[in-house]
């Protein structure tokens, strides 16, 4: 892992990670790419004799919503204050 600092996007919450961290992500978006390509090929096989469309619908939003939650878990954005907070 490396010890690079790598700037938080310019977005309200996004802070800035390590290399470390943007190690750990990039590892999870190749293992999300994969399986969403194996959805892919599964949702070629949507019919009545083959796949049910409305499970694998189900299974790939839930499946891109754990990652972006394990991804969340690395970077930890921050809440954002509001105008006329202190």
């Amino acid at each position: 892992m490396s010890d690079e600092k790598h700037e938080g996007l310019p977005v309200h919450g996004y802070r800035p990670q390590s290399g470390g961290a943007v190690d750990l992500v990039n590892v999870n978006k190749v293992l999300e790419e994969q399986v969403l390509r194996r959805l892919d090929e599964l949702a070629t096989m949507i019919g009545p004799d083959g796949v049910d469309g409305r499970w694998l619908a189900i299974g790939r939003t839930r499946i891109e919503e754990a990652f972006m939650a394990v991804n969340r878990a690395v970077f930890k954005p921050a809440r954002v204050k509001l105008p006329g907070e202190s």
